[in-house]
């Protein structure tokens, strides 16, 4: 199979997104500083959003020097959604995602100044069988690879993609678009675990992401510091 490994300029242990996936903010922090220096780069989604004090945390990460993925997924009227980003856009965030049709991602890609947009392709916690409960069709790869061409002809920087797809968009879809992929798991999956369509870390890099979220195998380890440490190290040999 090809190697499809990224060959854009950023730096390894970058490339690991953890997700700040808990309850709260102080949570949140807590999580942050057990990491340290282990971890650049943090998304936080809609529980912290509900919780609250959602900027003060961005404020708080910047102020530690990280980068922000804010994972709100937009889903609105076009209007609403371009003055959703333009707001979100002034706080200093690097990505934001957004998931709708063409004139919403379209919006959001005009208002997104510095930040880059992402759009979802297909969540990871779905497969073939709930796809077709929501009315689609098509297969999971088709609808991918539809989903990413028209995201980056509309002027988003890239995609949210199991990193089962990502091969598919690196040989069918430009180069430069972004492709982040969530849904990874160090170690065997857990049958009580809600990602249907996962990937190890190897196997998503030298499928061709860009980035890998990884959440509950850092958060929920014995030592969450040695569990990153263990995914960057696996990261900085895929990239020695």
């Amino acid at each position: 199979m090809p190697d499809f490994l990224s060959q854009k300029p950023i730096p390894s242990r970058e490339r690991l997104i953890m997700a700040l996936d808990v309850p709260g903010v102080d949570a949140a922090k807590a999580l942050v500083d057990a990491l340290g220096d282990t971890v650049n780069f943090y998304k936080i989604g809609l529980e912290l959003f509900m919780a609250g004090d959602y900027f003060a945390l961005i404020q708080w990460l910047r102020g530690r020097g990280k980068k922000i993925f804010a994972d709100l997924k937009f889903f609105d009227v076009p209007e609403t959604v371009s003055r959703a980003v333009r707001a979100l856009s002034r706080q200093g965030v690097n990505f934001a995602t957004v998931h709708g049709n063409d004139a919403i991602m379209a919006a959001a890609a005009q208002a997104k100044g510095e930040l880059k947009i992402l759009a979802v392709t297909v969540l990871t916690s779905l497969d073939q069988g709930d796809l077709k409960d929501l009315g689609f069709e098509c297969d999971v790869q088709r609808l991918v690879l539809s989903r990413a061409r028209r995201a980056l002809s509309l002027g988003c920087d890239g995609v949210i993609s199991s990193g089962l797809e990502v091969p598919l968009l690196r040989r069918e879809a430009d180069h430069s678009l972004l492709v982040i992929s969530p849904g990874i798991r160090p170690v065997e999956n857990r049958p009580s675990d809600d990602q249907k369509r996962v990937v190890t870390v190897e196997q998503a890099f030298r499928n061709g992401a860009d980035y890998i979220v990884v959440g509950r195998p850092i958060r929920d380890a014995a030592n969450p510091k040695e569990a990153a440490e263990r995914v960057q190290a696996q990261i900085a040999e895929v990239f020695a």
